[in-house]
């Protein structure tokens, strides 16, 4: 009998995400096994079970997603299981905690896209706000728009939050090769007059950027929202805006929503994990790998 595509999916969360379990599915994966209340440190033993139950050739059909909802903990499990791997024992591994991974991506290349098209500019250069983003969404966001020369500050409603995520993402995720900054939701009135882009990466239900904000806001260009639950949060943004421009903005600032923006993500997700599955070599992916395919996936479509 012919050895069926079996994918691990490893998470420290008392629950697998139902998502994530659909788009394995979807992607080819025959079956998607969890793996629930995942200690980090049972990750090289769980790993080792993977790789030496199969041959090399069946591992070719075989592979580990990581989960779980933070983001220094999956990148360092993604680490830990690629360091585990013994040649020819070897499976691809994805990370992508609570989603915020493709999630991130997807938001990152559709503002990109909406520089380009309305503005003919990019993020390099622009100063970028991460409203709530300290979270995992937020994070990855953040770095990756750094990466690409923006400037970045994670605004949230403790300072000392917000600057160890900002020193987590520096040094940790960029090996100190960007040097993102933080302030407070209070700072956001001042902050947001010389705003060019704006990431709303907060939980659901929350509105940090209202209309007197947008108002004010005399060089702001794009604005993009993760949260697809009511209330938006983003002022007038609708989470099926994909480039609608703000009515009451003096700068013709344009919006993209959640449901939009997780167009891109679905895509981005499902060719990932589709990858796992084509690729002849161990594949070890997580948000930049993701940051690539979604810019693919994008380009593709004009």
């Amino acid at each position: 009998m012919e050895q069926p595509y079996i994918l691990h999916l490893l998470t420290t969360a008392k629950n697998l995400s139902p998502f994530d379990v659909n788009m394995a599915v979807d992607a080819g994966w025959v079956s998607a096994i969890p793996y629930i209340n995942v200690e980090p440190s049972e990750t090289k033993g769980l790993v080792q079970d993977v790789i030496f139950s199969r041959s090399p050739k069946g591992l070719q059909k075989t592979g580990i997603f990581i989960g779980g909802r933070d983001t220094k903990q999956a990148m360092d499990m993604l680490k830990t299981a690629k360091n585990t791997m013994l040649p020819p024992f070897e499976v691809s591994v994805f990370a992508d905690p609570s989603g915020a991974f493709t999630t991130a991506a997807s938001m990152v290349t559709a503002v990109e896209k909406e520089l380009k098209d309305k503005f003919n500019t990019t993020l390099k250069g622009k100063n970028l706000l991460a409203l709530g983003g300290t979270g995992p969404v937020g994070q990855a966001a953040s770095v990756l728009a750094a990466q690409v020369g923006a400037n970045v500050k994670i605004i949230g409603r403790q300072l000392d939050k917000a600057e160890r995520i900002a020193e987590l993402c520096n040094d940790e995720f960029a090996d100190g090769q960007i040097a993102i900054k933080t302030a407070t939701n209070n700072d956001i009135a001042e902050l947001i007059k010389t705003a060019d882009v704006v990431f709303s990466t907060g939980a659901a239900g929350i509105e940090l950027l209202n209309s007197e904000h947008i108002a004010s806001a005399s060089q702001l260009k794009v604005v993009a929202d993760v949260n697809a639950i009511p209330p938006s949060g983003v002022a007038g943004l609708d989470p099926f805006d994909n480039g609608k421009k703000f009515a009451n903005s003096p700068s013709g600032a344009v919006g993209v929503g959640a449901l939009a923006i997780g167009n891109i993500k679905y895509q981005t997700q499902n060719r990932l994990l589709k990858n796992m599955i084509d690729s002849d070599k161990p594949l070890y992916l997580h948000f930049e790998h993701a940051f690539e395919v979604a810019r693919e996936i994008v380009k593709s479509a004009k």
